[in-house]
C-alpha cells in the first residue's frame, strides 16, 4: 500500500499519543493500542508494534469497514474493539491499554464504584466488560456494552479501554482511570471504601457546572 500524505498529521498525532500512553506507564512493550478518527477513516497503532517507540509509519489508516486505506502493515488485532467504539459512541480517539491497577481491577471487580469525584467525568461507575478472547468480535461487543454512557470500561481479565472527543482526551480518561483503580486499591487497605451517593454525585455535578471546574479563569 503507498503512504498517503494527506493522513500524515493524523498518523503522526497517534504515534505521539502511542508513546505518551507508554511513558505514562499504562503499556509495556506490544501490549496496548491507539487510535484516532478522522471523518471516516481511523488511523490506528500497527500489530505488533512497541507503543514507547511508535512512529507514524507504525500507523495504519482504515475506512470505518477495516478497509486498509494507508500504510503498509496490518492494524491491531483489536481493530473490531476500535471500530466498535467509533460506531456506538461520539467520540474522536480510543485507547486500550494494559495498565497495571486497571487489568488488577478487571480481574476482581464486576465494577468499580464512585468513591472520588473525579470519576464522574467517566460517567460515573465503571463496568466490567464480560471476559471474551482478544481480537474476537465478542470481546468487541462486550466492550461497546460497558461503555454505554461512559468514557471509559474495564476488561475482565484483560485490560482497559477509555474513548475521548480527541487523542488529548481519551489518554487522560485512560489515565484517569488507572488512578481511579490505584485509588480503590489503596482505600481497600483501610477497610471498605464509602462510596458516593447518586444524589452527592448529582450535587458535584451541579457545582462543577456552576464554578465551571477544570478550566481558568481570569479572577
Amino acid at each position: 500500500m503507498t503512504q498517503d500524505n494527506s493522513f500524515s498529521q493524523l498518523r503522526e498525532a497517534v504515534a505521539k499519543a502511542a508513546r505518551t500512553v507508554a511513558d505514562h506507564g499504562l503499556v509495556g512493550g506490544t501490549s496496548g493500542n491507539v487510535s484516532a478518527r478522522q471523518g471516516d477513516v481511523v488511523a490506528v497503532t500497527a500489530t505488533g508494534v512497541v507503543l514507547a517507540n511508535t512512529t507514524a509509519e507504525e500507523v495504519t489508516v482504515v475506512d470505518m469497514d477495516g478497509t486498509l486505506v494507508a500504510g503498509d502493515l496490518a492494524p491491531t488485532s483489536e481493530l473490531d474493539l476500535h471500530l466498535g467504539v467509533y460506531r456506538s459512541a461520539t467520540c474522536g480517539a480510543v485507547v486500550h491499554c494494559h495498565a497495571p491497577y486497571a487489568t488488577a481491577a478487571g480481574c476482581v471487580l464486576s465494577e468499580l464504584p464512585v468513591i472520588h469525584y473525579e470519576q464522574i467525568a467517566l460517567g460515573g461507575s465503571v463496568r466490567v466488560a464480560p471476559f471474551a478472547v482478544f481480537g474476537t468480535a465478542e470481546l468487541a461487543e462486550n466492550v461497546k456494552q460497558a461503555l454505554k454512557g461512559r468514557k471509559a470500561a474495564l476488561m475482565a481479565n484483560h485490560g482497559a479501554v477509555a474513548h475521548g472527543k480527541d487523542l488529548e482526551a481519551a489518554v487522560s480518561h485512560a489515565l484517569l482511570l488507572e488512578w481511579l483503580c490505584r485509588l480503590h486499591a489503596t482505600a481497600l487497605s483501610f477497610g471498605t471504601p464509602r462510596a458516593l451517593t447518586v444524589d452527592e454525585q448529582v450535587a458535584v455535578i451541579e457545582h462543577a457546572v456552576k464554578v465551571s471546574y477544570g478550566s481558568t479563569r481570569k479572577t
